[in-house]
């Protein structure tokens, strides 16, 4: 099991942070584009490879973000019309969350077996999150969901404190 942290730097308007190993060394990096479209997070290996990215999809009625992995489409997150409370849907191939996705408290599952956990770390400053990957193959696989999740999380505050 591995066990890696996200924390976003908190006015960060180009969308840059790390995601560090328990003993706080740099794993990956995650560069968001500024002022571009489509919106995009890379997140690239410890050689600056790319090895995932996310990209929001423009001119959509509803949000929708696409994430890749090692070039493959991996998963999809799309907000769902709702009256009420913001509701939006994961697809990918046989990727499931359970928990509560929203507040970043969550299992995830491929073909019902757990290969992550990701728990939000509540007396930080900014957003930041542990991530325990239980299978070492789908390590970018989660660390991209987290990612994503993390920007339709910040794209759906961007719309409420507009009044969009």
């Amino acid at each position: 099991m591995n066990e890696l942290y996200i924390k976003q730097k908190v006015f960060s308007l180009s969308g840059k942070f790390t995601v560090k190993d328990k003993g706080q060394q740099d794993v990956y990096y995650v560069e968001g584009s500024f002022m571009q479209i489509p919106k995009t997070f890379s997140i690239l290996n410890m050689a600056r490879d790319e090895v995932a990215l996310i990209t929001k999809k423009t001119f959509s009625f509803l949000p929708k973000f696409f994430v890749e992995v090692n070039g493959q489409e991996r998963l999809t997150i799309k907000k769902e019309f709702s009256l009420f409370k913001a509701r939006y849907t994961i697809d990918g191939t046989g990727l499931e969350i359970r928990g509560n996705w929203w507040d970043m408290d969550f299992q995830l599952l491929q073909n019902g077996e757990v290969i992550g956990q990701v728990n939000k770390e509540w007396f930080s400053w900014g957003d930041s999150y542990k991530v325990q990957i239980l299978n070492d193959e789908m390590e970018e696989v989660v660390i991209a969901i987290v990612v994503a999740i993390d920007c339709v999380k910040a794209d759906q505050a961007a719309a409420a404190s507009s009044g969009g």
